[in-house]
């Protein structure tokens, strides 16, 4: 069966057509269909985003189809949660990977409690607008420098660890990933459903 996965991030199409290659599914995304655009996310939730994610793809495609779409957002414990469902845009819209990075690192200059926790919502709508929910959280904290270079489009990636290991997510394979990353356990979540529910199980 084919999803139309609803991103035209590099990094997470890796991931998440990694991360379901066992299984019968074919991942398209958004730069292999001919879907336009992108969705606005002015949602107040994860959920919502996602969401909108999903629908503003459905609503170019003439045959109905499996459409997922996620959103996710770190929220940090000495800035009551923020950035939130903004990590991706509180540096400015414009504001570039390395740039989203610094800004946050800049945020908590001098602050001891790093702690943070990466959420994940995933929707996964069926041809005929059913729509199934996942969410995948992972714990950790943020180091008080980049690791490494973070993964494109990926800002928190050389400043986040999980707190099952000392890595920082960009230092981590997507085997490793899957495991304890918040969009990795979203994910499995998503390929149980399809076993379970579709019959889409290992190849």
């Amino acid at each position: 069966m084919d999803i139309i996965f609803a991103t035209r991030n590099p990094t997470k199409t890796i991931e998440i057509k990694t991360m379901l290659a066992n299984y019968k599914v074919r991942i398209l995304t958004l730069s292999e269909t001919c879907i336009a655009g992108e969705a606005i996310e002015d949602g107040l939730t994860l959920e919502e985003n996602a969401s909108k994610k999903v629908e503003h793809a459905a609503a170019q495609l003439n045959d109905p189809s499996w459409i997922m779409a996620d959103d996710s957002g770190i929220f940090i414990t000495a800035l009551n949660g923020e950035p939130g469902i903004r990590s991706a845009r509180w540096a400015g819209d414009t504001a570039t990977t390395e740039e989203i990075m610094w800004h946050t690192l800049k945020q908590l200059n001098g602050i001891k409690d790093r702690s943070a926790v990466l959420e994940t919502a995933i929707v996964l709508q069926s041809p005929k607008g059913e729509k199934f929910y996942f969410n995948g959280r992972t714990p950790g904290w943020l180091a008080e420098s980049p690791k490494t270079a973070p993964k494109p489009a990926m800002p928190y990636t050389a400043i986040f660890s999980p707190d099952a290991t000392s890595k920082v997510m960009a230092e981590l394979s997507i085997a490793e990933q899957k495991n304890v990353s918040s969009r990795g356990k979203a994910i499995l979540m998503v390929a149980e459903f399809l076993k379970n529910i579709l019959g889409a199980d290992r190849q």
